[in-house]
């Protein structure tokens, strides 16, 4: 293992960890991956963050094949089909974050109630209709759901945020979590909430592409 595949795995290992240390996810859920070499390091199934080790972190190939001592994750399809369909995707990050999942049971994506729902790339963050977990239907429903998209919810199950990096993959899935928690808020009140225009978000959305808002972030 070069130094640097071993400094890409504690990497991800370390935000793995701050996933659980924020709320972003709980217990073993959630995975992270990285695109790398030609394929990915991707988080293994049933082990928890706080006993895993860089080397338990798995290598797969583009055909699915997994090289190392332990099983990839079981949503290794969706993380690998999101790599080979986004080229300036770097790193998935998904979770099953509270509130984005309360909104995902409800069968609701985010609307434009606040200008920072352009950090998902468009007007809303949008929800991939529901397919069981670790299946190529659920692989098929995410990607085409994260279509000029840069994050979406996963209907009865979580989220979804990719990056240019890891760290910004993982700011992404935090400023997500947020807004979810912002229209869970409008809706325990009793209201929809006013939502902003379509044009206003393409002009947040434009003024972000200006200043490289969020990009790189780490």
């Amino acid at each position: 293992m070069t130094d640097s595949e071993r400094a890409t795995r504690r990497a991800i290992l370390a935000q793995c960890r701050a996933m659980t240390a924020s709320g972003l996810s709980q217990g073993m859920s959630g995975n992270i991956s990285v695109r790398w070499r030609e394929g990915l390091l991707i988080t293994p199934t049933s082990l928890p963050y706080d006993r895993m080790m860089p080397e338990d972190l798995v290598f797969l190939c583009r055909d699915g094949t997994a090289e190392g001592p332990r099983r990839p994750s079981s949503e290794w399809r969706f993380h690998r089909d999101i790599l080979a369909a986004r080229p300036d995707a770097r790193a998935v990050v998904h979770t099953h974050a509270p509130y984005a999942t309360v909104l995902a049971i409800l069968g609701r994506e985010i609307p434009p109630l606040h200008y920072m729902v352009a950090v998902a790339g468009g007007a809303t963050v949008p929800l991939a209709p529901y397919a069981l977990f670790g299946t190529q239907a659920l692989s098929d429903a995410v990607v085409g759901a994260l279509a000029g998209r840069t994050a979406c919810l996963m209907q009865h199950h979580g989220m979804i945020a990719i990056g240019s990096t890891l760290e910004e993959a993982m700011w992404r899935a935090g400023e997500v979590e947020a807004l979810a928690r912002q229209y869970h808020g409008c809706l325990a009140l009793g209201q929809e909430p006013p939502l902003l225009s379509a044009a206003e978000i393409e002009t947040v959305l434009q003024k972000m592409a200006a200043s490289g808002y969020g990009a790189h972030r780490g």
